[in-house]
């Protein structure tokens, strides 16, 4: 994986810059109980197999996805198949790994975006195979399409992401708010960059408070961090002696807030796995919505181990399962605090698989079926075209069921960004490629 987007040292911590104060230090409070927005991504590195994510179960489809597979078709003797339909009654499977949030689909709650990805305009397959079409950047490339996901074009260049442009086209819903619009869960992340938004990298369970804070008795702890405070002040009228010191002050306040118990205290589990532990990073934020004063959030997080060229059924259930299990205990958060209409979640990931196995794995492919989840999303339903599945079809850019994306970085993103509120003249600024697509609007959020 590219360092650019994982990477995450210490320092990375004091970039809270805009972060969060208790008092006056955060500004003017923006944020209304009913005007709250966030989009929170859940990144799947390595590319996950979107083909034994959501199954067709039509009958002929069905046989055709199973006689290509082999041994990676569902059910096996790791994997069931949940059964789903559309409001139109089409079948589909999701992977048994979901258990945990397939309720959430006949609840009208998630939903499915088919086969999407990076594209520079709509490609065929004739046009693939002639070297005619203007393909993406480096297809196949782990790090090369991590970043246009997260930049939300076919190039990944540009130096902002799309989430951070979309927090950039609402900075005033913000206020004078000094908290970060976008946050990251994982480390440093090109999807959170924007030109005029404060990001931040806060992983779970690190301490962001000054060694020496956090002594017993608390009495002691309390003098020390009081000193600080009185140091921190004697900036001596240097601007960057001043930006230090707010960080460090900036730093202190979040460690202690949400080290308190206090307004981030959430009575929803979160399982203990390192995507649980993220996103209830995550609900624990969203719960202090009021004291930042925030009015629009996005957040990043990162849920590993998806290339799987070998041992692929086992671990591909494990891993939706822990996905799964994370997503439904951050649902169960949003209703706790009143806020499942608005904050939606989904996945995104660098690319999606072969359908033909290689082994007891798969190889790198290019489009991908995506989730996404909340009070907002129309759920229940398939958007976008799925792909029949077969080898040699005109959705395979190879013959080994390579899928060209039918729908795009900028329609899948674009529809999230429309629903968080982005005006239709700032769309284009946010996605400049939009307009190569159609439809720009997916219809998945209401």
């Amino acid at each position: 994986m590219n360092p650019r987007t994982t990477t995450h040292h210490r320092r990375d911590f004091l970039r809270l810059a805009s972060a969060l104060t208790c008092s006056a230090g955060f500004g003017a409070q923006a944020q209304t109980a009913g005007d709250y927005k966030a989009l929170v991504c859940v990144f799947l590195v390595g590319g996950n197999d979107g083909h034994n994510m959501l199954v067709p179960m039509e009958a002929k489809a069905y046989a055709a996805y199973r006689g290509i597979r082999g041994g990676l078709a569902l059910p096996d003797g790791t994997a069931q198949l949940l059964n789903v339909a559309t409001p139109g009654g089409v079948p589909y499977g999701l992977n048994s790994g979901l258990t945990a949030i397939a309720p959430l689909w006949g609840q009208g709650k998630l939903a499915a975006v088919a086969n999407v990805g990076p594209l520079a305009a709509p490609t065929t397959r004739a046009q693939v195979l002639a070297g005619s079409g203007s393909l993406p950047s480096n297809l196949y490339s782990h790090s090369d399409q991590i970043l246009q996901a997260q930049a939300g074009n076919a190039t990944g260049s540009g130096g902002t992401g799309w989430a951070g442009r979309t927090a950039d086209a609402l900075v005033a819903r913000n206020g004078s708010s000094r908290f970060p619009a976008a946050i990251s869960t994982h480390g440093n992340a090109l999807f959170c960059t924007g030109a005029k938004v404060a990001s931040a990298s806060l992983i779970p369970g690190f301490d962001l408070s000054t060694n020496g804070m956090n002594v017993w008795p608390d009495s002691a702890a309390q003098a020390r961090a009081k000193g600080l405070a009185e140091v921190l002040t004697l900036d001596q009228g240097v601007s960057l002696i001043q930006a230090a010191n707010r960080v460090r002050q900036d730093a202190q306040t979040l460690s202690q807030l949400l080290r308190s118990g206090g307004s981030a205290t959430l009575s929803t589990a979160f399982p203990g796995t390192d995507l649980g532990k993220q996103l209830q990073q995550v609900a624990q934020l969203i719960k202090l919505r009021a004291t930042t004063g925030m009015g629009r959030q996005v957040f990043f997080c990162v849920h590993g181990g998806f290339d799987t060229h070998s041992g692929q059924a086992w671990q591909h259930w494990d891993l939706l399962r822990q996905l799964g299990e994370g997503l439904a205990a951050f649902y169960a958060s949003l209703l706790e605090m009143g806020v499942s209409n608005q904050v939606t979640a989904f996945t995104q990931s660098e690319f999606g698989r072969t359908l033909q196995p290689s082994g007891s794995g798969s190889d790198h492919g290019w489009g991908n079926h995506q989730l996404v989840l909340g009070g907002a999303v129309r759920g229940g339903n398939v958007y976008g075209r799925f792909p029949y599945p077969a080898l040699s079809g005109p959705d395979d850019a190879s013959d080994r069921g390579v899928l060209i994306p039918s729908t795009s970085l900028e329609q899948f993103g674009g529809t999230l960004a429309r629903w968080f509120g982005v005006p239709e003249a700032e769309l284009g600024t946010v996605f400049p490629n939009l307009k190569s697509f159609s439809p720009a609007d997916l219809g998945f959020m209401a």
